[in-house]
């Protein structure tokens, strides 16, 4: 199963993780939406941040693995992680993404 992953960081740091996460094989693609406003409840405090949206492309198998290089990577105490299935995919992307996700890691 293929999912989408979405997960909210500093723009300083999306690029980072990213690449992290594609260099650990984790997912086959991911793309940096800068530019969000996000207001949340933090502490009891109603708060404001500027970030960038990953959006992170994916196999349901290596949820896992990514979630824990996420919490173990990412700048906020509580990152947000949140991934839902895709249902309709066209083949070619699907057959390139089940290819790309979970290939040997990238050495440099």
């Amino acid at each position: 199963m293929v999912i989408a992953v979405l997960v909210t960081i500093p723009e300083k740091d999306a690029e980072s993780l990213a690449k992290m996460l594609l260099g650990e094989r984790v997912c086959a693609c991911i793309n940096i939406v800068n530019g969000v406003k996000s207001l949340f409840w933090w502490k009891g405090k109603l708060d404001e941040a500027s970030e960038s949206l990953l959006i992170i492309k994916t196999k349901e198998t290596l949820l896992a693995k990514l979630k824990m290089l996420i919490k173990n990577n990412h700048p906020y105490e509580v990152p947000e992680i949140i991934s839902f299935k895709i249902d309709n995919i066209n083949q070619e992307y699907l057959d390139w993404l089940n290819k790309e996700a979970n290939a040997l890691p990238f050495s440099s």
